[in-house]
């Protein structure tokens, strides 16, 4: 028996004695061992990493990635430190949280209502809640001995030394402790140490705990480094910032070439907003800047994935591997010359907004590839649902859990990419196939992923898309307004079910697929039990089906519509239906 269906078993026991001698010690006894069937959670988060970087994280790869599933359509919904943290803890997009900036007047830690977060609702759930490392921008600034709301154990990182990889501050606890310049004290050294120590305490005890560890890595910081690109001079205009990577793995990746997707140094930029048609093209000593830049934020990137490989077979030992959800993400992406962008992110393309999510434990299938379309705002309602708490805010996400029950779940639904106020100001939608943006400034991008995945032509003013363009226009005008159960619509589509009994099939069974969108539909599938038993490419997308499809009459056979949208939305219908006795 597996370590967590025997806390099941103990617990489930100890409910039935409890029970029986109705006694208010027992019945405590049983809501604590209840407690221990609960899942610890560990959320992994990363800086500024691109999903392309993942290739150099073996322990990521071999102890999540092949043990795990990964959602390869991962998306940051607003590509920003602070907006993108504040919608992991509290699954609403930034326009509904209100953090639209990384500080004020438009966001940062101040500007977000901390007193309702996701540790907040975990620990009134029971939870051993706790932070290691970089939390909201502008944490720190005004009370750097503050402990944010709902945090059991506190190891944040003080601003602005956050962005030091030595000589910070962190607070423990409400106490303000310095790491020097010593290469013990290389931060996510420091930080996976905390993070190994917190799981050899807390991962025995009863009590779940749930612990958010944010590494910088590998988002750019100090010190500055001789082998960092140089300003000034003939290299005007050549210098980035870089992470520091730690000592062991200097130059580690010193000659890996820079990746030049058709995007790179885009040669037409015409088709872009007035913020991309303004860059000139990269010259040679940028590029080589750029490069630079790649390599150590690899080589920044090999101290985490240790410290992944440190938790991992720490929970191994104390045999709780089985009973924590891991989750490794990161807030953003970065580009790298891509679209004449040498470094930053914040746009909606796609270096900037694709994120690397993957997810082990509890379930969640091995070695599977998941391309539903998800986002960060949907880290909080996944967690809450495993942790069995209750939410303080109506969230604009939902819980990934049915996916890994149902694989082949499809909601249809677009995700919303915005960001903050400015002429630079965009609300975009994504769908599996389209991206279509609208800019404060007028500007509009309609890119068609299928065929152009580099986003490399915009075919907003083309006429053979107009009509798809507003209807994308419109999806987007609902979006940048929605709240909770709005942001999770999928297409205006109504299925219909058919039987010829009384609630029951007697013969035959049907099903067919309209409604406003139909004119979008390109085909519709008809599962039964699992197995496809019909498909129409016509309207109106409908099948017979006869009832020796169905199980015995005493049990229940689910029929499931899967539709296909010519925007690449796949939506599925589901019924279940009974064969007359």
């Amino acid at each position: 028996m597996t370590r967590r269906a025997t806390v099941a078993a103990v617990a489930g026991a100890a409910a039935l004695v409890g029970a029986l001698a109705g006694g208010a010690s027992d019945a405590s006894h049983a809501a604590q061992q209840q407690q221990q069937t609960r899942p610890n959670v560990l959320l992994i988060e990363t800086d500024d990493q691109t999903v392309e970087s993942l290739r150099v994280m073996q322990n990521v790869q071999r102890l999540l990635a092949a043990q795990g599933t990964t959602f390869v359509n991962s998306f940051a919904s607003f590509a920003l430190c602070c907006p993108s943290r504040a919608t992991a803890i509290t699954g609403q997009y930034a326009h509904t949280n209100g953090v639209l900036g990384n500080r004020l007047p438009e966001g940062g830690y101040y500007k977000l209502d901390n007193t309702n977060t996701l540790p907040v609702w975990l620990q009134r759930a029971g939870y051993y809640t706790a932070h290691i490392g970089k939390y909201l921008n502008e944490y720190g600034t005004r009370n750097p001995n503050e402990v944010p709301p709902g945090w059991t154990e506190w190891h944040g990182s003080v601003d602005p030394s956050t962005y030091r990889f030595y000589d910070y501050t962190l607070n423990e606890g409400g106490k303000l402790v310095n790491y020097g310049e010593r290469p013990q004290d290389y931060q996510a050294d420091v930080y996976a140490a905390k993070a190994v120590d917190l799981v050899r305490r807390r991962a025995p005890q009863a009590q779940p705990f749930f612990l958010w560890l944010a590494f910088l890595a590998p988002h750019s910081g100090g010190p500055r480094e001789p082998d960092d690109p140089r300003t000034g001079g003939a290299r005007r205009g050549a210098g980035l910032a870089t992470p520091v990577p730690a000592p062991r793995h200097r130059n580690r990746f010193a000659s890996e070439p820079l990746p030049q997707s058709p995007a790179f140094n885009e040669a037409d930029v015409s088709d872009k907003p007035v913020a991309i048609r303004n860059r000139r093209v990269l010259p040679p000593a940028q590029i080589a800047a750029i490069r630079e830049n790649y390599q150590q934020r690899l080589e920044s990137l090999l101290a985490v994935d240790e410290a992944v490989g440190r938790l991992v077979a720490e929970l191994e030992r104390l045999d709780e591997l089985e009973r924590t959800l891991i989750v490794f993400t990161s807030d953003n992406g970065f580009f790298h010359g891509e679209h004449r962008v040498p470094a930053g992110k914040v746009l909606l393309y796609e270096p900037s907004i694709r994120v690397p999510l993957i997810v082990r434990g509890l379930g969640f299938p091995r070695g599977r590839r998941l391309a539903q379309p998800v986002a960060n705002i949907d880290l909080a309602p996944t967690i809450v649902d495993v942790a069995e708490a209750r939410a303080g805010r109506r969230m604009d996400g939902r819980s990934l859990v049915p996916l890994l029950r149902d694989p082949g779940l499809s909601w249809g639904r677009d995700i919303l990419i915005e960001n903050g106020p400015g002429a630079g100001n965009f609300a975009a939608v994504r769908s599996p196939r389209y991206l279509y943006a609208e800019y404060a400034s007028g500007d509009r991008e309609l890119y068609d992923l299928a065929a152009d995945p580099y986003e490399l032509t915009s075919r907003h003013g083309d006429r053979a898309l107009a009509r798809l363009r507003g209807d994308l226009a419109r999806r987007v005008a609902l979006l940048r307004r929605c709240a909770g159960d709005a942001c999770r619509r999928g297409p205006r589509l109504a299925a219909t079910f058919r039987t010829d009994g009384r609630g029951c099939v007697a013969s035959r069974f049907g099903a067919a697929l309209g409604g406003t969108d139909a004119w979008l539909l390109t085909r519709v599938e008809f599962f039964v039990g699992g197995k496809r038993r019909a498909a129409d490419m016509r309207r109106p997308f409908a099948a017979s089906l006869p009832r020796r499809l169905l199980l015995a009459p005493r049990f229940r056979t689910k029929l499931r519509l899967r539709a296909f949208l010519r925007d690449g939305r796949v939506v599925t219908y589901d019924r279940l239906l009974r064969a007359c006795g």
